[in-house]
């Protein structure tokens, strides 16, 4: 399909989006003229939408909305701030440039995300171009790392656990490189302060893989080292799965179409897990990575932007029309998948010992938010621990962190630095907050219904006197909050799960997978804390006194019947 139709196989006219990506000359709209406007703390609509693809997005402080709105004042406009690092791995050197430009011009936090990369919040506009530019030169980049392209490419965040790790860590690298924009808008804003060239200067082939109108929506790829699936790898739009024989990588089970969003009141929108259609040699993968992204931006819908990812591209065409779509772009023809098998999808704490001869400490980080906190100086530990550290940083897709490559001189150092610090790797607190997991929603998340990260920890220390008392403290359940329904925490993979409908109301879903291999179903409808521990106490005593040997939770409510079963997102809302 040439450059010219792409994003016009479509069901109706393009959506508003489309147009503004379509008349931004690749990216550029009007965002210096904007940035450089200093009567409003915000941009326009169109400008905030074209940000995204920066790596930014502009929100406001909900908990001052209604105050500023009586005094007739604009909201307190502030921006969220994106790093892209493919599988999740950053320098002491990055980190401290981090870690300083939070404190200077962000709200003092940093945030590890679900999909291994670190958030800035609360950077006010005038700040905006300085702290980009910053980031980028520490040689890490925002571009990318939101909007309608590929996303951040996930993999198992230590390449060191095995040589197969340390190459599929490297083919991560190279499909996050291949897949990266390449209009030269990012640099002319935000790193040369030149003036943005008009349109008789932009080349026809700016964009040789996206095109002028980029994706209908954005994409994410993953990529999973059996027995683990940390990196929920179903939940990927492209997610491989790598095939390893006499410990050697022999390539990747491809599996395409899966997403977390839903909206709520529309049946037409679904949480949907990958589905396998085939395997690949390792030297092929980037190939297919690049196929895969173009049928969804030729034939995604770019009319109504829910329904824009790949899984409903998908499921409207069916998963063997995909299979021969891709197999005609590539010109050969994928190999039958090969065996696999997930065990667990969490991380493994504490101290392991690398194939390289170094050290590697996994810390639990709760939520992924790194601050200090009266008797937790998280923020300053992980500082002083980058000023001595000689390895690097690597960040779980579960919002944790892997101090990597510690030699044995340095080990000593780092673990009294982890004991004056009291960072931890999770053993003091219970196996159910060890496997939980939010996304930030109130009060910067525009989207948000309800609170997240902020209430987690409260809600679990209930929930943990349940299982205490039912024995289960070291019971591993999978569970994940979202303020809203659009899936950030990956809430439709939790055993449990909770997302947002209104403060202090939540939607609770039961029965996904523990190794992130089936979605979950809904529960109970709109409740409150009372009514969500009231749920939770008998079916938890119940698994307690009832389990089969070795049975997840997640298996055990459906067995059990207080849910049916989920094999396909298309019977989501059944």
């Amino acid at each position: 399909m040439g450059q010219e139709q792409w994003g016009t196989e479509q069901d109706g006219p393009p959506s508003d989006v489309e147009l503004v990506k379509r008349q931004s000359r690749y990216l550029r709209g009007t965002l210096q003229a904007t940035l450089e406007d200093p009567l409003t703390g915000g941009l326009t609509e169109e400008d905030n939408r074209l940000l995204k693809f920066h790596g930014s997005y502009q929100q406001d402080d909900r908990d001052l909305r209604n105050e500023r709105r009586q005094q007739l004042l604009e909201p307190a406009y502030q921006f969220m701030i994106r790093v892209r690092a493919a599988g999740g791995v950053v320098t002491p050197k990055q980190w401290l440039a981090m870690d300083r430009l939070a404190r200077e011009y962000a709200n003092g936090t940093m945030r590890l995300t679900t999909r291994q990369s670190i958030q800035l919040h609360g950077v006010l506009k005038r700040h905006l171009r300085q702290t980009i530019k910053e980031i980028n030169d520490t040689l890490l980049t925002t571009l990318a790392a939101c909007g309608d392209v590929n996303r951040n490419v996930m993999c198992n965040p230590n390449p060191y656990q095995s040589a197969v790790h340390g190459e599929v860590y490297q083919w991560a690298a190279r499909i996050s490189e291949h897949l990266l924009p390449q209009t030269k808008a990012y640099y002319e804003i935000w790193l040369n302060d030149e003036k943005v060239v008009d349109s008789k200067q932009i080349g026809e082939n700016e964009e040789p893989l996206y095109g002028p109108v980029y994706l209908p929506r954005k994409f994410k790829i993953g990529i999973a080292v059996p027995p683990s699936n940390d990196v929920d790898v179903f939940s990927q739009d492209l997610g491989l799965i790598a095939i390893v024989d006499n410990e050697n990588l022999q390539g990747f089970n491809v599996a395409v179409g899966g997403g977390m969003g839903m909206t709520y009141g529309d049946p037409k929108t679904y949480p949907q897990l990958a589905r396998v259609i085939g395997f690949c040699p390792k030297d092929r993968v980037v190939d297919v990575a690049e196929k895969v992204v173009t049928i969804q931006r030729d034939y995604g819908n770019r009319s109504v932007r829910k329904y824009a990812r790949l899984k409903y591209t998908i499921d409207k065409r069916g998963i063997d029309w995909f299979a021969h779509e891709l197999n005609s772009r590539l010109g050969w023809t994928l190999e039958p998948a090969r065996p696999y098998h997930f065990a667990h999808n969490g991380d493994r704490y504490g101290w392991v010992k690398g194939t390289n001869g170094r050290y590697h400490l996994t810390l639990f980080i709760q939520n992924g938010r790194i601050q200090d906190w009266d008797d937790y100086p998280l923020m300053t530990g992980l500082r002083e621990i980058s000023k001595i550290h000689t390895g690097d940083f690597r960040l779980t897709p579960n919002q944790n962190l892997i101090i990597a490559n510690v030699s044995s001189r340095k080990k000593r150092q780092i673990e009294e630095l982890v004991r004056a610090y009291r960072l931890t790797d999770g053993k003091p607190y219970s196996a159910l907050r060890r496997n939980a997991m939010a996304c930030v929603a109130l009060p910067t998340c525009g989207l948000a219904m309800a609170e997240a990260e902020r209430y987690l920890p409260a809600l679990l220390e209930k929930i943990e006197s349940i299982m205490e008392e039912a024995g289960l403290r070291e019971e591993e359940i999978v569970i994940h909050m979202s303020g809203c329904p659009n899936g950030c925490a990956r809430p439709y993979l939790g055993e449990i799960a909770l997302t947002g409908k209104a403060p202090g109301k939540y939607n609770l879903y039961l029965g996904a997978g523990f190794a992130g291999d089936r979605l979950n179903k809904l529960y109970r409808e709109n409740i409150g804390e009372e009514e969500i521990l009231q749920a939770l106490k008998p079916i938890i005593d119940h698994f307690a006194r009832e389990r089969q040997p070795g049975e997840r939770f997640g298996d055990f409510v459906i067995r059990a019947g207080y849910v049916k079963e989920v094999t396909t997102g298309l019977d989501f809302h059944a």
